[in-house]
């Protein structure tokens, strides 16, 4: 009799898991609490997988020997208390992905710059010549690409949702870029409970295998260092040190690897801004280790185009600059924008995650000429920086917002979409949001130029 499969969730991943499952023989069950997207509905009748749409139903779990849930559901939800009160197992789309190939994985995780690091490594790896598939929070689930298995080598961008339920999950090379608060709604207001899951992406790595981490954060040193397993780690950060292997220097990008030491004059980077040096690091270094030639990597590194919506330039209005980080929903991806930037009118606002902001108070004070609060309710965000910038105005409306920053700004001046917020308070998603801004923006432009 086929081993019983229901899946929980019916989005990229959900569909990845139940079509690689179908692939296998087993018997599977698709349930979703919301609507089913219709291509994906069609797929799952194309493949006559049973599912259900609008509700969990507690009597399709009888007899099941796995539950795969999609990393938008918690472990504390009542379904997933249920299964696991039974004793049924509960894993994650990226844990059950793994256990079908043998392919190895670059894993990046953090709690800023994983997309950014993630495609780079992709697009140096790719345009090298190597046939590297893309999954993760990027790309289709890992569990899709897994079924006909032809990638040599998986880049794979994992966010803490997805690595609460690994458990044998082991990359050949794991990138840490960071870890700090984000998403702690989900986490009880916990910052260790966050970290904790993060760090189960590199609790199953070995000897052979290699970790990056920055280790400028001394407390992720800390949790590198007190791994039970050994292996390889690698010291990444702004400036040298006895331990680091991967800095900048005076004459650019400076890595250390055994292979060899390499220089990475800036008239390479492809990418501008503080956090981006850490990003090309982490990238450069992985994609070294893994095999390819420095002189591939000054070739095609020039050539890369970031992920839009992250310290996108839209376009200059009388010398005022437009740029779109709508990807920024937490405050440590806005640290990184305000340090990028200076004389900023800063748009900001969404819907808080138990937001912290006194780590930006400082560069806010230097940096912030007035701020243009974007959201339904924007309180704690006024009630915090008040007296720290000099000119707060609120809206709900984004072209409100672009007209009341460009109002604020002089010649010179940087209008900053950078919320520190998620955006389902007014936004379906991030991605619309700054398509929004980007369309108000070019509005703007249009109405002043004539």
């Amino acid at each position: 009799m086929s081993k019983r499969i229901v899946i929980l969730g019916a989005g990229e991943s959900g569909m990845g898991a139940a079509l690689l499952a179908k692939s296998k023989g087993y018997d599977v069950f698709v349930s979703d609490a919301a609507a089913i997207e219709p291509s994906f509905k069609n797929e799952l009748i194309e493949n006559k997988i049973h599912f259900e749409e609008f509700k969990h139903s507690i009597d399709k779990l009888k007899g099941v020997d796995l539950v795969i849930k999609s990393p938008g559901i918690p472990f504390g939800i009542p379904i997933v208390n249920k299964v696991l009160e039974e004793g049924i197992e509960v894993i994650d789309e990226l844990e059950f992905a793994y256990q079908h190939t043998t392919k190895p994985i670059i894993a990046i995780t953090g709690t800023n710059g994983k997309t950014t690091t993630t495609l780079l490594i992709h697009h140096l790896l790719t345009q090298s010549g190597i046939n590297a598939g893309l999954a993760g929070n990027v790309g289709h689930s890992l569990a899709r690409q897994v079924i006909k298995d032809e990638a040599e080598v998986y880049v794979v961008e994992m966010s803490s949702f997805q690595l609460e339920g690994v458990k044998t999950f082991r990359p050949k090379i794991a990138i840490i870029l960071n870890i700090t608060p984000d998403h702690l709604d989900r986490y009880n207001n916990d910052f260790e409970q966050y970290a904790k899951a993060k760090m189960r992406m590199v609790q199953q790595m070995d000897k052979p295998d290699l970790i990056l981490y920055f280790g400028d954060d001394r407390s992720l040193q800390e949790r590198v260092e007190d791994l039970e397993k050994w292996p390889q780690r690698a010291y990444i950060g702004f400036t040298g040190g006895i331990q680091s292997m991967g800095y900048r220097t005076d004459k650019g990008l400076y890595i250390f690897t055994l292979k060899g030491k390499y220089d990475i004059a800036p008239k390479y980077w492809p990418l501008k801004g503080e956090h981006n040096v850490l990003n090309m690091l982490f990238a450069i270094h992985a994609v070294l280790e893994y095999g390819v030639s420095i002189e591939q990597i000054l070739t095609h590194l020039p050539s890369f185009k970031n992920v839009p919506n992250r310290m996108e330039y839209i376009t200059s209005i009388n010398d005022v600059d437009f740029v779109n980080d709508t990807k920024a929903t937490n405050v440590e991806a806005v640290y990184y924008a305000l340090g990028s930037y200076s004389n900023i009118i800063w748009i900001a606002g969404g819907q808080d995650k138990g937001n912290d902001y006194t780590q930006i108070a400082t560069l806010a004070a230097e940096k912030v000429k007035a701020m243009v609060c974007l959201g339904a309710d924007n309180k704690k965000l006024t009630d915090f920086f008040e007296q720290i910038v000099s000119h707060i105005s609120e809206t709900k409306n984004v072209k409100e917002a672009v007209q009341m920053a460009f109002e604020y700004a002089d010649k010179g001046d940087v209008v900053l979409l950078s919320p520190a917020c998620a955006s389902f308070d007014l936004f379906d998603n991030y991605a619309q949001r700054g398509d929004l801004f980007k369309k108000a923006v070019f509005e703007l432009k249009s109405e002043i130029d004539g």
